[in-house]
Parts: C-alpha cells; structure tokens; sequence
C-alpha cells in the first residue's frame, strides 16, 4: 500500500478534486481502507468530481457506543456527498461520507478538469461490505459508519479546548458558536456530576442534559400513521407534546428523540423521504422498520449541542411528532 501525500490546511469552502479510482486504489490496503476508515463502492462515482470542502472532519461524536468525542486525522466531510446506501442493501442513513485527504487534491476554479474513467467497480470494495454473518444467518455490512471506533479511536477529552480552536481556524465554526458548544459541554458535565453525587431533590432541572428532552407517555409510547410523502409540508410538534410521546428512555416504539431535534420545533420543512431501511452502527445488521420514519430536507443534527461535531447525522423523525400543513 502506498498513500498519496495529504492535503494542507483544508478549510471549509476549499475546491478540491477527487482522485481517480486507481489513485485512491493505491492507498488503500488489503481491507479497502486507509487509516481504518473504509473506502466504499457509494463513493466511487464520485472519482473526478470537483466539490468543496463543507466541513472538516477533525472529530466526531461516538453514536455507536455513547462514549464522547472522539479524534479524527486527514479528513473532511464535502457538499453533496452522502451515501446512498446502494452497496449496503438500500440502507437509508444518508451518512455524509468521510474523505481521506489523501483520496483529494486542492484544486483552483481554472485549474483544467482531470481526465478519468467512467465509474468502474473494484471488487476489494465489495466484498469489504460484507461482515461475517449473524447467529441467524443473515448478512451483516461494514461501512464508514459501523466502523467509526476504529477510525477515530482516540476520545477527546473535554478539557482539550484545541479542539474549539479548531473549529474556528477550519471554518466549522465561528468563535460565538464555539463558546456556546463549549458552555453546554461544561453543563452537562455538571448535570452528570450532580445526578451522580447528589440526591434528586437537589438536581437542576431533573438533572437532564441542555436541551431538557424527558419521555413522560404513560405505558406503551403512542404512534400514529399519516402516510407522509416526499415533497409535502410539515410542521414539527412542540417539544412538549413530543415529550409525551417518549417512555423514560426518550424512545418512541424503539426510536429516539434528542436535545438536536429538539432546536427544530416549531419549524417547517418538506418531507425528503420515508425510511424504512438503516444499518445497526452497532452490529451491521440491516434493519426493516414496522413503521416507516421521515427524512427532512436539510434537517441535520447541528452538533450544537455536542461539542460542534461536524457529522451532520440525519434524523429520523416519527409522524407522530410532527403535522401536516
């Protein structure tokens, strides 16, 4: 395996070139990946193409196992560039794709476009889609996503302020915003301490994280069935009414509501699709909802309230949260 020199000082905004499939090819090793962050067959199509920086993946926050934020080296996230799932049995997560700065090189508005090949397929990057199968027999799937903890598996701690510095000096974020993320961090660090060492009677708030999203339904979690479809309206319900949808876990009928969704209520947005396919980050295993959820046009967690992270995970919204306009 060879790697291609990485690119200095990416910022966001940066016009930048993904390299050919057989440049990238060249970094990558007998697993299809660099750095143990794999290369993916949803990825290829987008050899040759010009696009700009729209974050600078330096972190992350850990959604597999809760354990924080973590560090991540020579990497950005670009605009327009998610996965479509299509080697991952037409999973639905939209996860922004992660690029090695080695698979890209900078490149200016008049610089001449690159000659390469129409999409082909490497069979390395197939077969690394693949774990092992489940006790049940049924596949499991490697992806950018399931396999996050080994790319990235150092933890930030919280009192490596560098980490907001970063954010600023790349672009992800600007100094206000920072502080902000930086000020919810040390609150919920106190909420966690004082849920831990003190009796109830003295929590703030129920002790509950910045946002204050607690599940108060009364036995089984309520659902209902609106049969939204792409291109319509939508309201998303007060927070409030939201909350009497979750059980004490923040679950409704096994999905979650977080502090993020919570900074969308109120607003509008246009249904972008109905999911009823994700992969497990946890066990790879594909998963088919009973109920069908709803993607949101530009709906995307912010990371405001985590530290800035710059992942831009795609919620899954319930229809019972939200009202049709």
């Amino acid at each position: 395996m060879t790697k291609s020199a990485t690119i200095p000082g990416l910022r966001v905004g940066d016009l930048v070139e993904v390299r050919s499939a057989e440049e990238i090819l060249a970094t990558l090793d007998e697993r299809g990946e660099l750095e143990n962050l794999p290369f993916m067959p949803e990825m290829l199509g987008f050899c040759g193409r010009r696009l700009t920086v729209h974050k600078v993946a330096h972190k992350l926050c850990d959604t597999i196992s809760g354990s924080g934020i973590h560090r991540m080296d020579n990497a950005v996230h670009l605009t327009d560039s998610r996965c479509d799932g299509s080697a991952h049995g037409g999973c639905q997560t939209a996860c922004s794709l992660y690029w090695k700065e080695a698979w890209l090189k900078r490149v200016g508005p008049g610089t001449p476009t690159s000659s390469v090949s129409g999409r082909i397929e490497i069979p390395l990057l197939e077969v690394n889609t693949r774990k092992e199968p489940g006790p049940d027999g049924r596949p499991r799937y490697s992806c950018q996503a399931t396999e996050l903890m080994r790319a990235a598996p150092t933890c930030l701690p919280f009192r490596d302020l560098g980490q907001y510095v970063t954010d600023v000096k790349t672009g992800n974020a600007g100094p206000i915003d920072s502080i902000k993320a930086f000020l919810v961090s040390l609150f919920n660090r106190l909420q966690d301490a004082s849920r831990r060492r003190l009796p109830r009677k003295l929590w703030f708030r129920d002790g509950l994280p910045w946002g204050f999203v607690a599940g108060k339904a009364v036995g089984r979690t309520p659902t209902a069935h609106l049969n939204l479809q792409p291109g319509e309206m939508v309201r998303i319900k007060p927070k409030d009414q939201i909350m009497l949808t979750l059980n004490e876990d923040r679950l409704n009928r096994g999905m979650g509501f977080e502090e993020e969704m919570a900074r969308y209520c109120g607003h509008t947005a246009r249904v972008q699709a109905r999911v009823t396919k994700c992969i497990d980050e946890k066990t790879g295993e594909l998963l088919t909802m009973k109920n069908p959820c709803i993607v949101l046009a530009d709906v995307v967690c912010s990371g405001a309230y985590n530290a800035n992270c710059p992942r831009e995970f795609v919620p899954f919204w319930r229809e019972i949260w939200l009202e049709r306009i």
